[in-house]
């Protein structure tokens, strides 16, 4: 008998090369292609853009680069791209502007998401997508449900940075080595996230026992408020001083790829559609997930304090009373 030519979509990817599309060229875009490039994960790298000749001027100065970080074919590319990609990334949108809040971009963004996520069924692409235009919880819910794919393989950058911001503040406050930190931003990306304290560990340690013997600060349940203001402020203050973030999220936005074209099985709090995880329903907002080939292979429903559910389900609600504003 011959063999046969149906093979799953985990055999796909895994036969496939490590090719991943960003769509949107801008200082986000571009700086995550820089990042991409030097980690050597991608064997191709392609660049999609409205506007062709930011785009085609981009990677001819990223190609002339190459011979300083790993081999990796980069050139600019078209819808026909998405067909054989493993991973799709995307940027595209307006600017956030000095001010502006995240959800405020929700109506000059929605369509430009629904235009590639049609461009992407037409080529029926197998890759996982994921989203970072802001603002990037409703965009996924946006893509996921314009798609109507598996909820598993499209999901948004979600709070990844902000939980890299949170455990910074706590490494330079602790005077702790940030590799040693483990803490996670949970819920919108944007002003109604929260710091689960309750997840919060210093070398093992949970931060609730690790306070009282630091002896750093007298009132250290102050300064948890302080921190978590800041990380939540961060991204404004960045947009005041410079008009928009591009180092930070280019990689985080390489840390989540490498969890996904490794199967590394990576816990990250991508955001992701709830379907009665945590009590939540038909929304899209960070939770711890586990991250493999496939996009999120389990999402971790880990237990919250009451006042923690709390804020989590305050902050789906946010989203929700936006998404049912929204006709699509």
């Amino acid at each position: 008998m011959g063999q046969s030519i149906a093979f799953s979509l985990t055999e796909f990817r895994n036969r496939s090369k490590r090719k991943v599309v960003i769509v949107g060229a801008g200082a986000v875009g571009s700086t995550y292609a820089y990042s991409l490039a030097h980690s050597g994960l991608a064997e191709e790298i392609v660049l999609i853009d409205k506007n062709e000749s930011l785009a085609k001027g981009q990677v001819l100065d990223l190609v002339h680069g190459q011979f300083f970080f790993p081999p990796a074919e980069i050139k600019f590319g078209t819808p026909e791209d998405y067909l054989d990609a493993q991973l799709i990334v995307i940027t595209a949108g307006v600017a956030q502007k000095p001010g502006e809040s995240r959800l405020d971009l929700l109506n000059r963004n929605a369509a430009i998401v629904q235009e590639i996520i049609d461009d992407i069924k037409r080529q029926n692409s197998k890759a996982v997508i994921l989203m970072v235009t802001n603002p990037v919880d409703i965009m996924t819910y946006v893509a996921l449900k314009r798609s109507g794919f598996d909820r598993e393989r499209v999901i948004g950058s979600g709070t990844v940075l902000d939980s890299a911001r949170f455990r910074h503040l706590l490494s330079r406050h602790c005077g702790i080595d940030p590799r040693n930190v483990h803490a996670y931003i949970l819920g919108e990306h944007g002003d109604s996230q929260l710091a689960a304290w309750s997840m919060v560990h210093i070398g093992g340690i949970q931060m609730d026992n690790y306070c009282p013997k630091c002896h750093r600060c007298p009132n250290w349940q102050y300064e948890r408020k302080l921190i978590e203001e800041e990380v939540r402020n961060s991204a404004y203050k960045i947009i005041n001083y410079k008009g928009a973030t591009w180092f930070a999220i280019g990689v985080a936005l390489v840390r989540i790829t490498a969890a996904i074209l490794r199967g590394e099985r990576s816990i990250l709090t991508v955001s992701v559609y709830l379907d009665g995880e945590f009590g939540l329903y038909d929304v899209c907002l960070s939770v711890p997930c586990v991250l493999d080939q496939n996009g999120v292979s389990k999402i971790v429903e880990c237990s919250l304090p009451e006042n923690e559910l709390t804020l989590l389900k305050k902050s789906a609600n946010l989203l929700k009373q936006v998404i049912s504003q929204m006709t699509f």
